[in-house]
C-alpha cells in the first residue's frame, strides 16, 4: 500500500477482513467533551459481492429509521459507495456490545417490515428505485452470521 491516506477506510486491506462485521471505525473527540463513534457495518465481501442498489436504497431507509427506535444518539447512517455496506455514526456512545444488539433489532426491524419507510416521491428522491424483499434478504443474511459480526479480519 502507498503512503497513509486521510479516509480511514482507504488504509483498511480490503483483502484481508472479513464480513459481515461491525466494526469500530473512529472516534473523534469534540472541544466540549462530545464523542462522535463511527463504525463500519459490513454486509457484504469487499470485492466478491456487493448490495443491488434498489434493495441497498431501501436498507438505507429502513436502517436510518428503524435504528432510531432502539438508540437515542444515532447521527447518521449512511451507504457505502461500493455498495458493500453503512457507516453507524453515534454521538458520546461507546458501547460496542449494545451497537451490536441495537443493529440486530433494527434488522429484525427490517425483517418484519412490510413496506419501505419514506419510499415515494415526496420523501425520497429516487422513489423508483427501491426492493422491500433485497433489503430483508440482505438484513436475514446479516443476522444469520451475527455471531462472526466481531470477527473482523481472515
Amino acid at each position: 500500500m502507498a503512503n497513509k491516506m486521510n479516509v480511514e477506510s482507504f488504509n483498511l486491506d480490503h483483502t484481508k477482513v472479513k464480513a459481515p462485521y461491525i466494526r469500530l471505525v473512529s472516534v473523534i473527540k469534540g472541544e466540549h467533551g462530545d464523542e462522535i463513534h463511527k463504525y463500519d457495518v459490513r454486509f457484504c465481501q469487499p470485492n466478491e459481492g456487493f448490495m443491488e442498489m434498489p434493495a441497498l436504497h431501501s436498507l438505507e431507509h429502513m436502517l436510518a429509521e428503524f435504528i432510531r427506535n432502539h438508540l437515542g444518539n444515532v447521527v447518521d447512517v449512511s451507504p457505502m459507495g461500493c455498495q458493500t455496506g453503512f457507516y453507524l455514526t453515534v454521538l458520546n456512545h461507546e458501547n460496542k456490545e449494545e451497537i451490536f444488539t441495537v443493529m440486530e433489532k433494527t434488522l429484525k426491524d427490517v425483517l418484519n417490515a412490510t413496506e419501505v419507510p419514506a419510499s415515494n416521491e415526496i420523501q425520497c428522491g429516487n422513489a423508483q428505485s427501491h426492493s422491500l424483499e433485497g433489503a430483508q434478504k440482505y438484513a436475514k443474511h446479516m443476522l444469520e452470521k451475527k455471531g462472526e459480526w466481531d470477527q473482523i479480519f481472515m
